[in-house]
């Protein structure tokens, strides 16, 4: 599990499991950046979906 800071980010490499989750009381925003020719979500592999997506 990673820690993040105001103002910090993290780099996720290509095929590695990962998952966002606001585990305190003060708000969260994520913005997630891709850098590549395509942003489709249909290189998305659902592992594990709390709100039942596929």
């Amino acid at each position: 599990m990673v820690g993040l800071i105001t103002g910090k980010c993290v780099d996720i490499k290509r095929g590695v499991l990962h998952r966002v989750e606001k585990t305190g009381q003060k708000n969260l925003s994520f913005i997630e950046v891709q850098t590549r020719d395509s942003f489709g979500e249909d290189d998305i592999e659902r592992v594990e979906d709390d709100f039942g997506r596929k």
